[in-house]
């Protein structure tokens, strides 16, 4: 067969060789030893837990060794993608610290644009880049049409993972598939000429010759040594459109933008037979691979599952929502990459994550377990260790989006909320009374009469007790007051009523006294606060004021 006259006959159209390509990308001019990665998410829905992890990693190896990491959409399948899903997973990466050097990138107006001369980063926009690769293999001899019904053509172009991994009755399989691909090697050049002359589809497939008798060896950097079996599948490279499968786009676009590493989840590992014989057609050089361990959680019954779309906590906009800072996420990602992160961390605390020296040797082989109390220990952690002012200015920033009601009072009295965000805050034991942003109100509310309300009930004394401590706490309430005298006053009124004032003395020999004088502040804690566990009562009552103060415990002594 004349396999130029083929290759003009499918692609008339595409008048530049490879070489003229190889032109317009030239390879690029780095440091020995950068590394150039990219992250290449298909743009049909949110982005998930799951795309952060890659996308860490991608970003951290080329920033750590002078290199460049780059956004390219992937958005070759056209049916599945979600309108706006691109820019919106531009803006959530944004949000999680994920910097792209080059790539698709929003403009002044929200709209996807390039930056970079590696471009177009979408692939849809790259079409002639494909067929100019496409053409020149069926020139070689590596690649042969298929002409088909459009339904037919719908069901080839379904990827299905699953089915790409041997089951048990693999030989089967393997020959029915072998008998179907022999019997579309076999045409004619009269027969190409009568379907294109009919205006048929048609794709375009590898020839692939490879055995699958026979084991290639290869090294990832994450799993280690690997072997499987040459690719014998005569897979799509071009679909009916002239649009690229993935298997095909990726190692165009790979080899064309430099890239030295692919970082990719694990679930392309029965992928990888078809890449590398795809790579050694093309003349490509290979980049090194690194599969990453798929994201897991506990179900009800204590077994591990795969963090699916439909989990809380996938959906990285659920975090934004829930009122996890950037930062607290960005460092437990790090803590499921990397397992001397923590150990790092707790000698270098004062400085951010991206400081780590991150280390593809320290990565988990197998499945990482996704934990929330992992997550709310490192979450309050680094809320603790921010000054009141980028606590207020991000709290604010959250309520404004997510309660406006209580962004308006934060807002109303910005010294009064920084003074109440400033209690325990700093040294080297700070308070740890946040978890997200949504833990403010229920945290800080009781300082504002409109959120005010008693939740917790008093501890369990008689009514008559706790109305006369109250009533006597008024009658010696002075705001003026330095904290050491005001507590001696509490300590007096715990005396006169048959409390111990002091505690050893009240563990010593606890059956002498009615209680003691945590009892006793707890229930102008309660009237006050409205809560039993609260910050320093002093400090709160400096900052409701005299008037306040008297105010609340007035009322809830008539209550009584």
């Amino acid at each position: 067969m004349d396999h130029n006259m083929l290759a003009e006959m499918l692609f008339p159209h595409i008048q530049d060789t490879p070489a003229d390509i190889e032109a317009r990308y030239p390879a690029r001019k780095l440091a020995e030893g950068a590394k150039v990665t990219r992250f290449a998410p298909s743009p049909t829905g949110f982005v998930h837990f799951g795309g952060l992890f890659p996308s860490t990693v991608a970003e951290r190896l080329p920033h750590q060794s002078g290199g460049v990491f780059y956004l390219r959409i992937e958005d070759t399948d056209a049916k599945r993608e979600v309108e706006g899903a691109a820019e919106g997973l531009i803006k959530t990466l944004a949000t999680y610290g994920i910097r792209f050097d080059e790539g698709a990138i929003l403009d002044e107006e929200g709209k996807i644009s390039d930056k970079g001369d590696y471009g177009p980063y979408k692939q849809s926009m790259r079409g002639p880049i494909y067929q100019t690769y496409a053409k020149q293999l069926v020139r070689e001899g590596k690649a042969y049409p298929c002409f088909t019904t459009e339904e037919e053509l719908d069901e080839l172009q379904q990827v299905n993972k699953k089915e790409e991994i041997k089951n048990t009755d693999w030989q089967v399989e393997a020959e029915k598939r072998r008998e179907e691909m022999l019997a579309r090697r076999q045409f004619t050049m009269e027969e190409v000429k009568a379907h294109l002359d009919a205006g048929h589809p048609f794709v375009i497939r590898i020839l692939a010759e490879g055995d699958a008798e026979k084991k290639v060896k290869f090294t990832d950097l994450v799993k280690g040594a690997l072997e499987f079996p040459e690719n014998d599948e005569d897979f799509v490279l071009l679909k009916s459109d002239g649009i690229p499968t993935y298997h095909f786009a990726h190692a165009v676009d790979d080899h064309l933008m430099g890239t030295t590493h692919v970082i990719r989840g694990e679930e392309w590992l029965p992928s990888l037979p078809k890449h590398v014989q795809l790579f050694s057609y093309l003349g490509f050089k290979l980049p090194k691979y690194m599969h990453i361990a798929q994201i897991m959680r506990l179900d009800e019954n204590g077994n591990k599952k795969k963090l699916s779309k439909r989990d809380m906590g996938a959906n990285m906009d659920d975090y934004t929502r829930m009122g996890y800072s950037p930062e607290a996420v960005c460092e437990y990602v790090m803590t499921l990459l990397n397992s001397n992160y923590e150990e790092w961390h707790a000698k270098n605390i004062d400085k951010p994550y991206t400081d780590f020296p991150f280390n593809i040797k320290k990565m988990s082989v197998s499945g990482c377990l996704f934990d929330f109390n992992k997550l709310d220990d490192v979450s309050k952690n680094i809320l603790s260790r921010m000054t009141a002012e980028q606590v207020y200015e991000k709290l604010v920033a959250w309520a404004t989006l997510f309660d406006p009601d209580f962004a308006k009072v934060l807002t109303a009295d910005r010294e009064k909320a920084l003074t109440i965000l400033s209690i325990g805050r700093g040294g080297k034991k700070p308070r740890k009374d946040l978890c997200t942003w949504a833990d403010a109100k229920p945290y800080m509310g009781f300082f504002y009469d409109e959120y005010f309300e008693i939740v917790d009930p008093y501890a369990d004394f008689d009514r008559e007790t706790i109305a006369l401590v109250m009533k006597k706490f008024l009658e010696t309430y002075d705001p003026k007051d330095e904290m050491s005298a005001w507590f001696d006053k509490i300590k007096a009124i715990a005396s006169e009523l048959g409390f111990a004032a002091d505690m050893k003395a009240y563990k010593q020999n606890p059956t002498a006294y009615r209680g003691n004088v945590a009892d006793v502040s707890s229930f102008i804690r309660v009237a006050v606060t409205g809560k039993q566990n609260a910050p320093d009562l002093y400090t709160v009552m400096q900052i409701l004021g005299e008037e306040t103060t008297r105010a609340r415990v007035t009322k809830a002594m008539m209550a009584l």
